[in-house]
């Protein structure tokens, strides 16, 4: 019995070996696997900003300039039809240090990206909307305290509201011009709220 099973095992060794001759001379090599590009993992972070802007010209607090940063987080996924998946802005965060030692601020909130002309400009400009809520260091209370050469902010936190106009250089980088304002709306006894002008360099991932 064990002389049988040897020969057989014998046998199928040969016969695989053969095949893989003939299949050598005749030019043909076995099937590989399909390719599989190894997959990217999603960054969270979508974009980084750095910028400046001229903190309020008409107010107490003019002739002084800001540096700022800002971080884009990627869309969340909000629904399957890219319809109203459009609607759903990038989780944002900042801020904005003042070089005069007047009001510095941070925030959180949405942005609202809108491509201007997509199929005629390539996606090369594109409008930008902002809200949301900032943190600032400014002055509150009752106007008559306010220290001078600050404008009365009233309270803290405030609302933010802020849109730019934007140009892409390439397919990272990316240029804006920009305007902010942040006010508490009413809420609080003095509404005199921060308007700055400036401008903005992008890099998405």
């Amino acid at each position: 019995m064990t002389s049988k099973l040897t020969r057989i095992l014998t046998g199928a060794v040969a016969l695989t070996a053969a095949h893989s001759v003939a299949a050598a001379d005749l030019g043909y090599a076995p099937p590989r696997a399909a390719y599989a590009p190894p997959v990217q993992p999603m960054s969270i972070v979508s974009e980084v900003r750095i910028g400046g802007s001229v903190q309020d010209p008409g107010s107490a607090e003019r002739n002084t300039q800001n540096i700022n940063g800002e971080i884009l987080f990627a869309k969340p996924l909000v629904s399957l039809d890219p319809f109203w998946q459009a609607f759903v802005p990038r989780p944002t965060a900042g801020g904005s240090y003042n070089f005069g030692g007047k009001t510095s601020y941070g925030y959180l909130g949405g942005t609202w990206t809108v491509e201007v002309f997509p199929e005629t400009l390539r996606n090369t400009v594109f409008l930008e909307g902002f809200f949301g809520v900032g943190f600032h260091d400014g002055a509150t209370g009752i106007k008559a305290i306010t220290p001078p050469g600050f404008n009365a902010l009233g309270c803290n936190p405030l609302f933010r509201e802020a849109a730019a106009l934007g140009f892409r250089l390439t397919e990272h980088w990316s240029i804006m011009a920009t305007v902010e304002h942040m006010s508490n709306a009413g809420l609080c006894a003095n509404n005199r709220g921060l308007t700055n002008f400036g401008g903005k360099l992008g890099y998405t991932f």
